[in-house]
């Protein structure tokens, strides 16, 4: 996959991929306009959808609905570092959704594609190239 990152102005960051552009922006206290979420909440925003969408095919594949199902995360920084140490993860289910699934669905949602590749970063590598 190739993204293209473009610079819209002030503090507004784009990466278009595939048909798509997702727009980022800085708080005004960090001189953006606040129009856009951060690259660091779509990171986190990453997880909370990843797992959803793990959750979403468990109950697609067994007919489960899926309407009335939210997920909540909740993130814990360091106060020093200003890192994430803990990312808390809540599936609210609805009052008749079945016991038997409870268990199932916190698995699923622990299996996400996102949270896997934390335990695998990847290299990554930064370089320049002037054109002509």
């Amino acid at each position: 996959m190739r993204i293209e990152v473009s610079f819209e102005g002030n503090k507004k960051v784009n990466a278009a991929f595939n048909g798509f552009t997702i727009h980022t922006d800085q708080p005004i206290i960090s001189g953006g306009e606040e129009t856009a979420p951060t690259p660091f909440d779509l990171f986190l925003a990453s997880f909370a959808t990843c797992a959803g969408i793990y959750v979403k095919g468990f109950c697609d594949n067994r007919n489960l609905p899926t309407d009335k199902i939210k997920l909540f995360q909740d993130v814990v920084y360091n106060k020093t570092s200003k890192l994430v140490t803990k990312i808390n993860i809540e599936i609210q289910l609805p009052e008749n959704f079945p016991e038997k699934y409870h268990e199932a669905l916190i698995t699923v949602a622990g299996k996400c594609k996102v949270k896997q590749q934390m335990f695998c970063p990847p290299e990554v590598s930064v370089t320049t190239k002037v054109l002509n």
